[in-house]
Order: structure tokens, then C-alpha cells, then sequence
């Protein structure tokens, strides 16, 4: 029998309403089993561990997903797979940044939430957990099915580094927008094995707890103003700044604007270029409008999330690896994030 350790790290999943109050507090995970008997059905011994002061996904921080990866080293070889109940408006961030911080990964790490508390009339929370705790659990010959990082959400299981929230209040509330679903559940769960990671089962797997947050963002917008963009790229200790283009990677071609990211790439910092798009690519040069960008040394970030190109460059810019090495590695695929 596989087994399975349910980490609760805060968020409306783990909500109950009290029957006093009627106020929403936080559910005692040791009594999982009363609120959702299904539980017995599933061929798994679960167990379940808790986060000392339950955060709401808002709150989340780095530290936060170092505390979570260490939760998951040390029970690594304790358990099959790992289900991870969090917050959902963060969620995307939380599953890309443990997708770099654990390196050659075997087991599933299955992060899941919901809109309603548990405890809700129609919660979406049932669904959602029953399911992730499934896949978790769900081997084939002998090895993990789905060993990465990864959300199970409404029906469809997306890759981690993939995922973003699109939606504030309905149930289906992420979308992979440039990678297939992992899996669908129906009346069976459905996997897509030919888009799963493929990992070195006989190797270790490594975990990383150096995290580089010295990033700044800029998005882009028609009339954007110079003293903004040049008081962003003169941040002190700026090791990184990314830019949310339009299209497939355009911006504005004013001179001003091209010096002053000249400026920022003159004193080592990193500027990667993603799109605004929810689906697409990044490809420098392909317009008049983007080829100044790829000119002055500005990275491409293909088809990277906004939530994958962060922690991404917070795992990297962590190594202290030189520049150049930096770069190569922002456009390589180093689990399953972008498409070479």
C-alpha cells in the first residue's frame, strides 16, 4: 500500500465554518477522515502534518517554500507521494519555485486547494483533495506515475511551472496555457503520460534552499513614464529585471527606453523578456519592435510564465552562477518549464 503525506500549509481548503459563529476557521487535520470518510476508499495510508501557523497564500514568501521543501526532504524517503494544500492565489508561484528547489524529483508533489472551504455545502474541496491524494498514489510498473511538482485543480492536473490562476471565483481556476494537461479525471483519472516528466529513478534526488529575490518587474503599457522605468532599472543591488511585453515580446522603440535598460544591462543585471499574453511565445527579433531588445542583450523567455520566469531567476540568481551562464540556463528547460 502506498502512502501519502497531506501537508497543510493555510488557505480555504483547510476552512471549516464554525457552528457558533458561523465564522471561518481553520479545520483540525486530525480529523480528516470525519469530514471526508471517502478517504477510506483510497488505497493509501495518509498521514498529515501542518504548518505551527496556518498562512493565508497572500502572505507566502520564500521562506515559506524552504520550510515546505524541507518538510518533503526529510519525509522523502518516508513517503510515496506528497499532497500539498495551499492557498490558490499563489499557488502557481509555490509549485514552480518547489519545482526548482528540487532537483531529479521521483515522487509526486501534488498541490492542490479550492474556492469553498471544506466544509462548505458546495465545496469544490472534496473533489479536489480525493482526487490529488489519487494521483499521488498512483504507480505504474513499480514507479511513480507523475514524479513532479504539479496542480490538481477542477478536473485536470497541470505541470506546476506551468500553471497560472485565471479565475477569482470559478471552481476551474488554472489553466496551462502553453502545455497539456497531465491528467484529466472522468469517471477514471487519465493520464497523458507521453507530456510527463521523465526523471533518473536510480539517482538522488537534490533539494536547493538558496533563493535570490534581488528581482524587479515592469510591465509594460502605452505611455509608460521614463522617471518610472529609470527609477526601477537604478534599484540598489538589482540583479534582475523582468519585462511583461506585448505580443510575442514587443515594446516601445523611444529611445529613452532602450538606454535605459542599456543602462541596467551595463551594470550586470539580467533583463528577461516575457509576454503579457497568457498564451504564446517571446521571439525577439521577429518584429522591428523587439529586435532593439535582443540587440542590447536582453533574454528571450520563450513561452515562461510570469510565475515560472520569477522563481526561476530567484532559484538561479541563488547559485551565483557568471552572468552568461545565467542566461543559457533562462532558456533551457530544466523542468519542463518552457519549450526549447
Amino acid at each position: 500500500m502506498n502512502s501519502i503525506l497531506i501537508i497543510y500549509t493555510g488557505g480555504t481548503i483547510g476552512m471549516v465554518q464554525d457552528k457558533i459563529t458561523g465564522a471561518l476557521v481553520s479545520f483540525n487535520f486530525d480529523a480528516l477522515l470525519h469530514e471526508i470518510p471517502e478517504l477510506k476508499k483510497i488505497n493509501a495510508t495518509i498521514n498529515t502534518i501542518s504548518f505551527e501557523h496556518p498562512i493565508d497564500s497572500s502572505d507566502i514568501n520564500p521562506q515559506h517554500w524552504m520550510k515546505l521543501c524541507k518538510i518533503i526532504e526529510e519525509n522523502y524517503n518516508t513517503y510515496d507521494g506528497f499532497v500539498v494544500l495551499h492557498g490558490s492565489d499563489t499557488m502557481a508561484y509555490t509549485a514552480s519555485a518547489l519545482s526548482f528547489m528540487t532537483e531529479n524529483l521521483t515522487k509526486p508533489i501534488i498541490l492542490t486547494g479550492s474556492q469553498l472551504p471544506i466544509g462548505a455545502v458546495r465545496t469544490d474541496a472534496k473533489e479536489n483533495l480525493l482526487s490529488a491524494i489519487e494521483i499521488a498514489a498512483s504507480k505504474f510498473n513499480g514507479k511513480m506515475l507523475v514524479p513532479e511538482v504539479a496542480i490538481y485543480f477542477e478536473y485536470n492536473l497541470y505541470r506546476g511551472n506551468r500553471s497560472t490562476k485565471v479565475s477569482a471565483e470559478q471552481f476551474e481556476a488554472f489553466q496551462s496555457p502553453n502545455y497539456p494537461f497531465l491528467a484529466e479525471a472522468g469517471v477514471n483519472l487519465k493520464f497523458n503520460s507521453q507530456h510527463l516528466l521523465q526523471p533518473n529513478f536510480d539517482a538522488p534526488t537534490q533539494f536547493h534552499y538558496e533563493l535570490d529575490t534581488n528581482i524587479a518587474t515592469l510591465k509594460m503599457f502605452p505611455g509608460i513614464n521614463q522617471h518610472v522605468v529609470e527609477t526601477i532599472v537604478s534599484i540598489p543591488n538589482l540583479k534582475a529585471l523582468v519585462i511583461e511585453t506585448f505580443g510575442a515580446g514587443n515594446s516601445t522603440t523611444a529611445d529613452w527606453f532602450i538606454e535605459c535598460l542599456q543602462k541596467a544591462i551595463k551594470k550586470d543585471v539580467l533583463v528577461v523578456n516575457i509576454s503579457q499574453c497568457i498564451s504564446g511565445s517571446v521571439e525577439q527579433g521577429k518584429y522591428e519592435t523587439s529586435s532593439a531588445l535582443k540587440r542590447i542583450g536582453i533574454v528571450g523567455g520563450k513561452d515562461l510564465t510570469f510565475e515560472a520566469t520569477i522563481t526561476k531567476l530567484m532559484y538561479l540568481l541563488g547559485k551565483n552562477l557568471p552572468l552568461e551562464e545565467t542566461k543559457s540556463f533562462m532558456q533551457q528547460s530544466l523542468r519542463g518549464e518552457l519549450v526549447e
